[in-house]
């Protein structure tokens, strides 16, 4: 599902929808990879960076896997940020 960003929304509201977000995704794998990284470093993230990472989130699962695990780099717009996840969440590469 496809949510529009909410650009009047307080940074703590934001953080604390966007870490709910992370942890129920569509399959377990991205609850995992995204859920701890939304524990760990959804804090140090810039404004325009959650404004980004909240837009990734409506990426498809599968997709956001693939980025995360290697099997295919993650589009330009997406790639530091997936990387960043990835690094901070703990995710393994296969």
């Amino acid at each position: 599902m496809r949510e529009e960003p909410r650009h009047d929304e307080p940074r703590a509201l934001r953080i604390k929808r966007l870490k709910l977000r992370s942890m129920r995704r569509g399959i377990k794998e991205m609850d995992l990879i995204l859920g701890s990284f939304a524990r760990s470093g959804l804090d140090q993230l810039s404004d325009d960076d959650l404004a980004l990472y909240d837009e990734m989130l409506s990426e498809n699962d599968h997709d956001m896997y693939a980025w995360a695990s290697g099997q295919v780099g993650a589009p330009e717009k997406f790639a530091e940020l997936m990387s960043h996840v990835v690094t901070t969440g703990g995710a393994l590469r296969s």
